[in-house]
């Protein structure tokens, strides 16, 4: 009764309580029995598996993270620890609380692999005012909130979309809308948001909306109501718009079949993760002008730094907090803490970097809501570096499972005592068994038989923690008056933990059985003051939290922002200062694009036929502007893109049988939504405008938006293919007539892909049915019935005027001396080519190195270069290629080669790579560099000798 009394605090959540010597779980939607193994000295639980009727065995954090990731909240309550007197009521107190994005980490402190840390779920409350909508959101983990406010309701449900929340909450300011009706979604405003949360699951509340909410997360998770909050709201004055939903699914900003993905194009395919979400989350709320010009000019500076560049090491900043804060960081966890603090010192001393981490100062300024100033110094972390036990009579893998847990997480002299009695027990446990076991184990051998005679050897028990003597048909009472005699009257059957034989082939004795129990202690007791210590280190660097999360999404950003700068260069795409568009997903690079300008100063009212690149052409505009607002490169060969307040593409049209909405009843929704969130800052998109209805009223609809949009004065395309609206009596000052160009190739009509000027009334209807299959009885029969109707204008005329496309020394020293050898040949190699007038100027020959945990910049990526890799065994390879950061990723991706260093040299072209690479393998070896790929001198692909 008391638990189910406490469990009604947490709506949808499982208790689990030790009763006995079993867990048992209590809950709305589970019941699972949890095998006790133990509680360790800090209060969490040790348990190792849980067996449910039906189930096989499973972990217990297992079953937590699978209950958390199915919606539950978990909430572990453990007995208070100490003696109690029989048949009376045993106190519980809470161990830990699980919900999802926040897991249970009690115990990780101790393990020797990494946690699988999820997203931090936000609690998510929605209200109405004069200004728009406001969305809050509160993150239990990190114990931030923050408030936007004035957002349209497609913004809010597209924020809904893109966010897992735990929990949903809706003002009763919702219920009173614009139309004056107190049910919500009856009539206009309101119906997209009320559909959007009619089926899931919400609750009403009232009062101020940020107060009443943080109350509501204080009793969801149990907190203290004295528990603070802190704001990192970013204010929205003068920010655009949130991407509304049809365009970020329209543009592949949200993974949407059929759609090219705007993310897989802006950064490599092995940038995943953290870097991925923040700039996803960049594209959908994209910011304001002088964020989106720091990260501009970081990118900028990014795409020419010539120097080596850190790994940037992304960590979670929910989970940093929630295993500081738990003090259950672990070794793992701490060495990147370290390598955090680190890489950011690394971009303080070097003078191309510093300037770079200058600048990112201010978007992770935004992202964190934390000011930390550029001076501020972080601590690091102790370093291991201790190997387990090792001794002659004893398997190493009991030595490397009693002490892998512990021994290497912190450097031997913070816990020196600790460290030398484990040392000397492990000394006493080798000298019992050598005395006690050794000669057993000879004279079983030397009266060994191939015919199945007694076996003997010293075996470790994993299940037991034991070092013990197998024998296997060894029978010790017929051993009398042989060699080892007095060790084998000794010897008696091994037991476990509760006293019960282990086996008919198990042995020990008591002075193996002393040794065996002090070394445990000692292992214990060494176990526990490095988890002492790993905790001390947690409490010491929660004084640096802030610091600590601030710099963890600066090299989030510095990875997101370099990676991007990247593959912008390899796509050959530009930073924005809108002429010779390319569309998004395909490779300039490679030449498979068709390039177009646009000189986007008014409304374009766009014709082509189908197939003609007028949906390609609007999804290119919309991300390169999209891009450009968020300071981003673009795919253009230049681009001046303005800093617009709102950016809205619509395209598909459908129904939704749900709502009982036709399609056309959806288009006209979102149409509402633009023109009524347009300015004349805006840039607006509509791809086939009026699509779903019939032809003259949707003609006539569709040439009233035109006039309205043109009176806003925003920028922006309205492609159609309703042709009559070039009849009707257009009231517009400044839209433009523009069209996707056909030409006739073997006398057939065919697509472009160029922006003219000009009407197309060509739609190529025919020939499309005809290419997608459509039997051709059905073509000619339609050819005549367009034919009998249109037969005094089956030809219209289509303006083709287009525009031109603008469309054994120490490594230090070898690397030293590997760049002089590699700058004298290639610079001799060069003046000679440039005599020869091989070359149409002399090149400056620069030597570059890129150490261990760092890789090459980005102004490399497209440009031929050879390198020469150091091995670990300081031998050389000697390559070229135009993608050095690949190359670089493949070598380091090898065996023992994850911190090899490089030496690279920028060249002009891939024949003088070829030559000065072949140059290189055979003239380094005459000054005594050791190469693997010697060979390759002779090939007769590599240049020439």
């Amino acid at each position: 009764m008391e638990l189910l009394q406490f469990k009604s605090r947490f709506p949808r959540e499982v208790l689990l309580c030790r009763v006995g010597d079993f867990y048992e779980a209590v809950g709305f939607d589970a019941c699972v029995l949890v095998e006790y193994a133990g509680l360790n000295p800090f209060g969490g639980l040790r348990t190792d598996s849980i067996p449910r009727a039906g189930c096989p065995v499973m972990n217990l954090r297992q079953t937590l993270d699978d209950l958390t990731r199915n919606g539950f909240s978990v909430c572990i309550v453990e007995e208070i620890q100490g003696p109690t007197q029989a048949r009376t009521r045993k106190g519980r107190f809470i161990s830990g609380h699980a919900h999802p994005g926040n897991p249970y980490v009690f115990g990780l402190a101790g393990v020797d692999h990494d946690v699988e840390f999820p997203d931090p779920m936000p609690v998510v409350g929605i209200s109405r005012s004069a200004k728009g909508y406001c969305m809050i959101s509160v993150l239990e983990t990190m114990k931030t909130f923050s408030a936007e406010d004035g957002l349209t309701e497609e913004a809010i449900v597209t924020k809904l979309r893109t966010c897992h929340y735990h929990h949903l909450y809706l003002h009763t300011s919702l219920r009173h809308n614009s139309s004056g009706t107190c049910r919500w979604g009856e009539f206009g405003e309101g119906g997209l948001l009320w559909g959007e949360c009619n089926g899931k699951t919400f609750e009403w509340f009232c009062g101020n909306p940020i107060e009443e909410l943080l109350c509501k997360v204080r009793g969801i998770y149990g907190l203290d109501q004295e528990t603070t909050f802190r704001n990192v709201t970013v204010s929205s004055n003068k920010r655009p718009q949130p991407l509304y939903l049809g365009t970020a699914t329209q543009i592949g900003v949200l993974p949407t079949e059929g759609i090219p993905s705007l993310l897989k194009v802006l950064l490599p395919s092995n940038c995943v993760g953290l870097p991925a979400l923040f700039i996803r989350d960049l594209l959908l709320n994209p910011p304001c002008y002088e964020i989106a010009s720091s990260i501009q000019e970081a990118c900028r500076l990014m795409s020419s730094v010539t120097c080596s560049i850190p790994e940037f090491t992304c960590v979670s900043a929910a989970k940093l907090v929630k295993l500081l804060e738990s003090k259950e960081a672990n070794h793992i966890e701490l060495c990147r803490i370290k390598n955090v603090v680190d890489e950011i010192i690394h971009m303080s001393r070097n003078p191309e970097l510093s300037a770079i981490l200058h600048i990112l100062l201010q978007p992770t300024w935004v992202a964190t809501g934390l000011k930390v100033e550029y001076d501020v110094l972080v601590c690091g972390c102790g370093e291991s570096g201790q190997e387990t036990s090792s001794l002659e009579f004893i398997p190493d893998e009991f030595f490397e499972n009693m002490e892998s847990s512990w021994k290497g997480r912190v450097k031997r002299c913070h816990a020196e005592e600790a460290f030398a009695e484990v040392d000397s027990a492990a000394m006493a446990l080798s000298i019992a068994v050598m005395e006690d076991f050794s000669p057993i184990v000879l004279r079983v051998k030397s009266l060994m038989n191939p015919f199945g005679g007694p076996k003997g050897e010293i075996c470790y028990a994993r299940e037991h923690g034991a070092v013990w003597f197998k024998g296997r048909r060894f029978v010790p009472a017929v051993w009398a008056n042989t060699t080892g005699e007095e060790q084998i009257k000794q010897l008696r059957p091994a037991t476990d933990s509760k006293g019960r034989k282990v086996g008919e082939e198990w042995f020990t004795t008591s002075k193996v059985e002393e040794a065996l129990n002090r070394y445990h202690e000692a292992s214990d007791n060494a176990r526990a003051k490095v988890l002492n210590l790993l905790r001390g280190l947690s409490s010491d660097l929660q004084t640096k939290m802030n610091i600590l999360v601030f710099s963890s999404i600066l090299l989030v950003i510095a990875n997101a922002l370099f990676s991007h700068v990247s593959e912008g260069r390899r796509r050959e795409w530009v930073f924005p200062e809108i002429y010779d568009l390319s569309p998004y997903w395909f490779d300039v690079a490679h030449g498979n694009a068709t390039k177009n300008t646009v000189n986007l100063n008014s409304l374009f009212l766009l014709t082509g036929p189908n197939g003609g690149g007028k949906s390609s052409l609007l999804r290119s505009i919309c991300a390169a502007a999209l891009l450009g607002i968020c300071g981003l490169m673009v795919p253009a060969e230049s681009a001046l893109i303005p800093n617009f307040d709102s950016i809205m593409l619509h395209m598909k049209a459908y129904d939704s049988p749900a709502d009982g909405k036709s399609s056309f009843q959806i288009e006209m929704s979102e149409i509402r939504s633009i023109v009524n969130g347009s300015t004349a800052r805006s840039l607006v998109l509509v791809d086939e405008i009026c699509r779903g209805t019939e032809t003259a009223k949707g003609t006539c609809i569709a040439g009233s938006i035109v006039e309205t949009l043109d009176h806003i004065g925003c920028l922006g395309i309205v492609s159609t293919h309703l042709h009559g609206i070039f009849d009707l009596p257009l009231a517009t000052r400044s839209t433009v007539y523009k069209a996707m160009g056909t030409e006739v190739v073997d006398g057939c009509t065919k697509p472009t892909w160029k922006l003219i000027d000009g009407i197309c009334r060509e739609s190529l209807a025919f020939e499309t049915a005809e290419k997608e299959g459509i039997p051709e009885m059905i073509i000619k029969r339609a050819q005549e019935l367009y034919l009998s109707v249109n037969a005094t204008d089956a030809q219209a005329a289509v303006c083709a005027t287009t525009f031109e496309c603008t469309s054994s020394v120490s490594d230090q020293q070898l690397v030293e001396e590997v760049k002089s050898a590699v700058t004298i040949v290639c610079q001799r190699k060069l003046l000679d080519l440039f005599k020869k007038k091989s070359m149409p100027e002399l090149a400056e020959v620069r030597c570059f190195s890129v150490g261990a945990r760092e890789q090459p910049p980005p102004s490399t990526v497209g440009t031929s270069s050879i390198y020469v890799l150091i091995r670990p065994d300081r031998t050389l390879y000697i390559g070229q290629t135009d993608d050095l950061v690949g190359r670089l990723r493949a070598h380091r991706s090898k065996e023992d080669m994850q911190n090899a260093p490089i030496i690279y040299v920028i060249v002009p072209g891939k024949s003088v790579a070829n030559q000065l690479e072949t140059l290189l393998i055979n003239q380094l070896p005459i000054s005594g560099f050791r190469l693997v790929n010697k060979a390759d001198g002779r090939h007769r692909n590599f240049g020439v000798a």
